[in-house]
């Protein structure tokens, strides 16, 4: 469901509590107590049967009997009565209800949740704490304290982590502008919360303790939307592993639940901390320092011994320490005496006087080479810590970078700490936890990249023979098999551009010692078992073949082997390889695996036997790109090795691009394939060549993209049509039409934009910009018509656009097109074109706001079959179009 009646939950103007009670230490005598003492504004209505009055309020016997319908219900009475409950408020006309009650069984939930649905009711809980919102002076729970108003949401899975921080957060005077216990979850869910605050102007930052997450599509678009706007900083329980997974391939014993939980974050430009102390840093850290330009940090103190730990710190969080550029250091040779560090950190002696401050800072902020300062003070007896903070504060405003300080001490640097903290300079207490909040930067930076990555549901490559590879699936699934052959293995990467070694099969010895014999010495011979996957763990595997005699001995002694160790298993002979000779090639993995979570999950990382071992590996969720099959390498060990070193030249890094794009696509057009890996895949300078692979199927439920956690680049969608006797491509925006999208809005008239947004304007921020033209296709949808001939290749010559509510009910549209094109029916197309994109996602109903004045547009509207009426504003019609919708609201 979404936002809907959210604001019954989150804004109500009334609320009743259902089992009020003025005995002691119960919940609802508890929450009573609360929602009284946090002043409320609006009415509260206990309702108990058995007394008239509660907590001096006038009391109604039940639902049916209260003064008026309550927006928001709190249920504190036992697990049986809950359902009817539900059913009388929603029959009352209540939208919301707080469930503390626990101990409601899989039957009862269920029952409630029937209750609820013909009202579209929203529930929180069962088993929750309740919520708080400072602002409305809200306290719907029977936490032992009150919040303290301020801008952060924090929603928490964990009811006794909601009372603990809670306590901890007033202590340290930090507020919030709501504090939800989500309990377990039975309607209201993390994506429905995150979608809430994520438009919520009174919070500036969401925050969340996740135990696990159940609709990963919901919650991924949801906070894909809402980390555009705000942070979303997440605390993750349990990222020690359970024990080993049980698969068929490398990959799935290797991706972890925790590892693709940190990849979803990733995806969606969110940053995880690893404990509650970080998270409330982390909103701090965000909230005090500007977006970092990028990743290298320059160290600035009068002490060697903290400089030297902060330089420590870096190295541990993998940071990048700058090099002082040419200028700088002739700068600081001037200035600073002759024993300074000559290098980062900075060290400007801690007998350095105000002087000497400045002018170092003013150096490293106009050093060309650095993005970021971390300004290091211990207090001396030479010059007072508040003096210097006075006169470096000015040179760190002006700062187009960001400066971070570390003013180590108490009582002596206390003035000094306070007056960079008014200046809206982040202070952190030693040097490890400055680099740390740095890190956190760099992390926050890199995802948010990510976030902006939109790879297509479909590539150009005209490589890929998804026919060829849903042929062999067919043929294991209908031989009643889960399992691919090696050959068959390798037959589906062939298929989809991956180089694979030439491999032959031999059903007997003999034809083994042919085939070998045929494909030159040496050779690798393997055991071929459909019942078979890890050749090597049962002696299936033999390499370096020399001779015809070592072929036949091998093949001998592998069948004995392999009959000894599985006898159960079904021998159809051998393959037959020749040696790959690739001196000096790195042995890596790549493959997918099906979370069940989050869906299909890409991996990476060092290969081999010994792959479980080494445990160097990487995953990210599928679709990639380019810049995302870079991200997800330059997250193993293995990454530096390939970036060459001594003699050994660099790896062809396109090659394994290709792999894993490749990878990624047969994800999105095969959903048969649950289980893949690659191992060894091969790679040097020269390229890449997998030598073994393994894959796993099963019949499908769902298309390739369905279940997927992020919706790629909707490619299905472009169309191209002729109109005004020119053909034009009508296809969804994408992130680098971002240079083309400004030129077309450069070449509207002003009076067009007028007619279009109410007002004229004269530039467009790069950050609107951005968001104009990088998009969740899940719940938001632009679509250009781009010119294909004449001077227009290439070019946009028009938009429309829409945003859809979560639930999908309503969605508003915009429509532009190039002020010299009109008249050329491209205005007709582009709005057409949403019309069907809309009805094809069930949506229920278009409409937008035009300025009476705008002729053309009602005109438009009219031919379109939209309804006119008035607007909320003067001067303003809404033309509104209800459409047929294909599929079920939930």
């Amino acid at each position: 469901m979404s936002i809907r009646n959210l604001d019954h939950l989150l804004r109500p103007r009334s609320v009743a509590v259902i089992g009020a009670t003025d005995r002691p230490q119960s919940v609802g005598g508890t929450v009573m107590r609360n929602l009284l003492a946090g002043g409320f504004a609006g009415p509260v209505f206990p309702v108990n049967p058995r007394h008239a009055t509660v907590a001096g309020l006038a009391s109604s016997p039940d639902v049916f009997h209260l003064p008026e319908a309550p927006d928001l219900a709190v249920i504190c009475t036992p697990p049986a009565t809950v359902p009817g409950l539900i059913h009388a408020l929603g029959a009352r006309g209540s939208k919301a209800a707080v469930v503390l009650t626990a101990g409601l069984d899989a039957a009862t939930k269920q029952a409630m949740l029937d209750a609820a649905r013909p009202h579209l009711m929203r529930i929180l809980g069962p088993n929750c704490v309740g919520l708080l919102v400072p602002g409305l002076g809200l306290n719907a729970s029977f936490a032992h304290t009150q919040a303290l108003r301020g801008h952060l949401g924090f929603v928490s899975q964990s009811g006794a982590l909601v009372t603990a921080v809670l306590d901890w957060a007033r202590s340290r005077g930090i507020g919030f502008s709501h504090f939800v216990s989500l309990g377990e979850r039975a309607d209201v869910d993390f994506g429905d919360l995150v979608d809430y605050l994520g438009s919520d102007p009174a919070t500036r930052a969401i925050l969340l303790y996740i135990e696990s997450i159940r609709t990963a599509r919901k919650f991924m678009s949801a906070a894909r939307a809402a980390a555009r706007n705000k942070p979303i900083i997440v605390v993750k329980a349990g990222r020690a592993p359970a024990g080993a997974k049980a698969a068929a391939s490398h990959t799935g014993a290797l991706a972890g639940a925790d590892d693709v939980f940190d990849a979803a974050l990733r995806r969606a430009g969110m940053l995880r901390v690893d404990s509650m102390l970080d998270l409330f840093d982390a909103v701090e850290t965000l909230a005090r320092v500007p977006a970092l330009p990028g990743e290298r940090l320059m160290i600035l103190t009068n002490g060697g011994g903290a400089g030297v730990m902060a330089a420590d710190a870096a190295a541990f969080h993998g940071i990048v320490l700058a090099e002082p550029a040419p200028a700088t250091l002739e700068k600081l040779d001037r200035l600073l005496p002759t024993n300074w560090s000559h290098g980062n950190p900075i060290d400007i002696i801690g007998d350095a006087p105000v002087e000497r401050y400045v002018g170092a800072l003013e150096a490293l902020v106009d050093d060309p080479g650095c993005d970021a300062i971390l300004f290091i003070h211990a207090p001396t007896a030479i010059v007072p810590s508040d003096a210097i903070a006075e006169a470096c504060v000015a040179v760190a405003r002006r700062s187009s970078k960001p400066v971070l300080s570390c003013w180590l001490g108490d009582e002596a640097v206390a003035r000094a700490r306070r007056i960079f903290q008014d200046a809206g300079i982040a202070h952190y207490g030693t040097p490890e936890q400055a680099v740390r909040a740095f890190e956190q930067l760099v992390t926050w930076r890199r995802n948010q990249a990510q976030l902006l990555e939109v790879p297509p549901s479909r590539t150009d490559d005209a490589v890929n023979d998804t026919a060829a590879v849903q042929a062999i699936v067919a043929d294991v699934l209908d031989d009643g098999r889960d399992v691919l052959t090696e050959p068959e293995a390798k037959s589906v990467l062939a298929a989809y551009g991956i180089p694979v070694v030439a491999t032959s099969v031999a059903h007997t010895t003999d034809e083994a010692v042919t085939q070998a014999t045929s494909i030159g010495f040496p050779v690798a011979l393997k055991i071929l078992s459909r019942d078979i996957t890890h050749k090597s763990d049962v002696g299936g595997v033999a390499l370096r073949l020399a001779d015809a005699k070592a072929v036949r001995n091998a093949a001998e002694a592998m069948l004995a082997r392999v009959r000894a160790t599985r006898p159960d298993a079904r021998i159809d002979g051998f393959t037959v390889q020749g040696m790959v000779v690739r001196p000096g090639a790195h042995e890596l993995i790549a493959g997918m695996t099906v979370d069940p979570q989050f869906g299909p999950v890409i991996l990476f990382g060092q290969g081999g036997t010994a792959v479980e071992v080494i445990g160097d590996r990487a995953v990210a969720l599928p679709p990639l790109n380019v810049p995302l099959a870079c991200e997800l390498i330059s997250r193993t060990r293995v990454a530096r090795l390939l970036a060459g070193y001594r003699d050994r030249p660099p790896v062809d890094h396109a090659a394994l691009h290709r792999v894993l794009e490749r990878l990624s696509q047969l994800v999105m057009d095969v959903p048969e394939v649950i289980e893949l890996d690659i191992n060894p895949l091969l790679a040097d300078a020269q390229g890449v060549i997998a030598l073994d692979a393994r894959v796993r199927v099963e019949r499908a439920t769902s298309s390739g993209a369905d279940r997927l956690a992020i919706r790629p680049y909707p490619r299905e969608l472009e169309e191209t049509v002729v109109q005004g006797g020119h053909p034009v491509l009508l296809r969804p925006i994408r992130p680098e039409d971002a240079a083309a999208h400004l030129r077309f809005l450069a070449r509207l008239d002003p009076e067009d934009v007028r007619l279009r947004v109410f007002h004229t304007r004269r530039h467009i921020a790069p950050s609107e910009l951005a968001r104009l033209t990088q998009l969740d296709y899940e719940r938001e949808m632009a679509f250009i018509v781009m010119g294909l001939d004449n001077d227009e290749v290439g070019e946009t010559l028009g938009v429309v656009r829409i945003s859809t509510d979560p639930d999908n009910l309503r969605a508003e549209f915009g429509i532009l097109v190039r002020s010299d094109l009109k008249g050329r029916g491209l205005g007709y197309a582009l709005l057409d074109k949403m019309l069907r994109y809309c009805r094809a996602r069930g949506t229920g109903e278009i409409f937008g706001d035009v300025l009476r004045e705008n002729r053309r547009m009602l005109e438009l509207a009219r031919d379109l079959g939209f309804t006119i009426e008035n607007g909320e504003e003067p001067g303003v019609v809404r033309v509104r179009l209800a459409l047929d919708r294909t599929t079920e609201e939930d």
